[in-house]
């Protein structure tokens, strides 16, 4: 029977837990105090009713600084959440088309796409060739190359036309 492994701590190294002799201390205030003893840090931490907090362990010496931990790992939870709502997650849309598509459709397929652009997503074209359509390849290419034009000013190219098997297909994304 094995002992379970031991949980591995994240985040930053605090008080007793910093093992170097010396540190570069930075007090409450945001003052660099210099190169200091760790014990001499420490008591200093103490003192102050605060935490010292390894914040550059790769330094040389590490960089401490005098803080409430607490409210420490708080503000840095709520720079992560916020990071995670700001960030946007690019989803592809896919419109199907056929190669005699007519001019209607073709422009209710084109409201479509210029909102997906609006709202950032990429658009992929897929036009699918039924029976002896796949024999006139060209009149594909005039429909991909046709939406390529209206879209020229709010999208870029990103995947040129190109066949996969009986479907043509074209992916744009939003500039």
């Amino acid at each position: 029977m094995k002992a379970p492994p031991t949980p591995q701590k994240t985040g930053p190294k605090i008080n007793q837990e910093i093992r170097a002799s010396q540190v570069m201390l930075i007090d409450a205030e945001g003052q660099k105090k210099g190169v200091t003893e760790l014990a001499d840090a420490l008591r200093l931490a103490e003192e102050s009713g605060l935490d010292l907090v390894e914040i550059v362990p790769n330094a040389e010496p590490p960089v401490c600084k005098i803080l409430d931990y607490g409210k420490f790992r708080f503000l840095e939870q709520k720079k992560a959440a916020e990071a995670r709502k700001r960030q946007k997650v690019v989803e592809i849309k896919e419109i199907k088309m056929r190669p005699g598509i007519d001019d209607h459709d073709y422009e209710t397929k084109m409201k479509s796409v210029r909102r997906f652009f609006e709202e950032g997503d990429k658009v992929k074209l897929t036009l699918r060739f039924r029976g002896r359509e796949l024999a006139h390849q060209e009149l594909g290419y005039a429909v991909l190359n046709r939406v390529r034009t209206e879209t020229a000013p709010f999208a870029k190219v990103e995947a040129e036309p190109s066949m996969e098997g009986r479907q043509m297909i074209m992916v744009l994304a939003p500039k």
